[in-house]
């Protein structure tokens, strides 16, 4: 992370001075707000990243986190805007993007003065909340209730275009990169995460080349404004802010355990044996966690390439 952007976070965190919001969170449940450029701010918690923009036409949310967050979120958003929560943007299905969606699409109010804030993504968030069942089941009104098929969706709002990116079999199938365009802001849900190896989920339709595209379409989306820094801001689904050098130097994590293992599934080696290669290694200090170790990621990519119709 740049020291300019390193600056930022402190100061934004000394701007809301720790404060939380709401009644009846656990501790730790806490909201930072993090003034980004012009309308956008990033609101960042130990349980993923918001981001808000506001303006004269509204208040608009990427992403709602988890469902002990939602009114701690509605609170903040409520420091920054009084006008009307218009349009939720929702980047996948996952619990810690969607979890505020019902309390925060209740506080809002449509264009039109309807009641109720819409929820958009991309069409296979709702196909997979829709069939989820048991545990995994949600109340309709966490459901987006305004889809996109194609591989771009656009609308206008607060006096910049915003634009919702689909990326194919990434993270899952549902993701979606969200770009401010006149703010330069990239919102890029759980896409990209700076400080932890990312998650490919196969059995929600997700893949390793897919999750290196998607890095990739980020990139052409930046432009730095000096020495590959500063310039267009991105706010990952999960850890600090970041520009495009960040991006840049995790994409090139990815794509070198990709190929890593990618020689040794040419070379006919088992699983087992990839995994005792160490592979991840050199950045497993960087990137592993306790919850999500780099042997874990080198079995995501391994299961990836070797799926049946992914070209092994």
């Amino acid at each position: 992370m740049t020291r300019r952007i390193a600056l930022l976070v402190m100061l934004g965190s000394v701007f809301v001075s720790s404060m939380s919001f709401g009644q009846g969170t656990r501790a730790g449940d806490e909201i930072k707000i993090l003034p980004v450029r012009n309308n956008v701010y990033m609101l960042f918690s130990s349980a993923g990243n918001a981001t808000v923009q506001i303006g004269e036409d509204g208040v608009t949310i990427v992403d709602t986190l988890t469902s002990s967050l939602a009114n701690p979120l509605l609170a903040a958003v409520r420091t920054l805007s009084s006008k009307p929560i218009r349009l939720i943007i929702t980047t996948s299905f996952t619990a810690d993007h969607i979890g505020g969606n019902a309390v925060l699409a209740k506080a809002g109010r449509k264009m039109d003065g309807s009641a109720g804030a819409s929820i958009r993504a991309y069409e296979g968030v709702l196909r997979r909340m829709s069939v989820a069942k048991g545990d995994n089941a949600l109340p309709v009104d966490f459901w987006p209730t305004d889809v996109y098929t194609a591989n771009q969706w656009d609308t206008f709002a607060n006096g910049e275009s915003i634009l919702l990116l689909h990326e194919p079999a990434a993270h899952t199938d549902g993701d979606s990169i969200v770009f401010f365009r006149r703010s330069d802001v990239i919102s890029t849900g759980d896409l990209f995460s700076p400080d932890r190896y990312p998650r490919v989920d196969l059995e929600k339709g997700g893949s390793i080349n897919g999750l290196v595209a998607a890095l990739n379409q980020i990139l052409k989306l930046t432009v730095p404004e000096l020495n590959q820094e500063g310039g267009t801001m991105i706010i990952p689904g999960h850890g600090h802010l970041c520009d495009e050098a960040d991006v840049a130097e995790y994409r090139d994590m990815v794509t070198i355990v990709r190929d890593r293992v990618q020689d040794r599934v040419k070379n006919g080696m088992s699983l087992e044996q990839v995994k005792a290669a160490r592979l991840s290694r050199d950045y497993d200090p960087v990137y592993g966690t306790p919850q999500y170790t780099g042997e874990m990621f080198v079995e995501a990519v391994y299961r990836s390439l070797t799926k049946p119709g992914t070209g092994r």
